[in-house]
């Protein structure tokens, strides 16, 4: 009994929930942009995502070329 509207319900607080931290993500990471550490750590954090992206490309042409 109200399986149904205790689904729909669930659902529409998971995704009002989503919602709002999505916000408070937006308006921290906006905030943020405005101030000189922003642009020092963003260029770290690409650098290190490529290097790890490049190694593990790597990784699979290893496994490929193996097998």
């Amino acid at each position: 009994n109200g399986l149904l509207t205790n689904l729909i319900g669930f659902n529409i607080g998971v995704e009002i929930g989503q919602f709002i931290a999505l916000a408070l993500v937006l308006f921290i990471i906006t905030n943020w942009r405005r101030s000189p550490s922003f642009m020092k750590f963003s260029t770290v954090t690409n650098m290190l995502l490529m290097a790890a992206g490049f190694l593990l490309f790597g990784f699979q042409l290893t496994g490929f070329f193996k097998s």
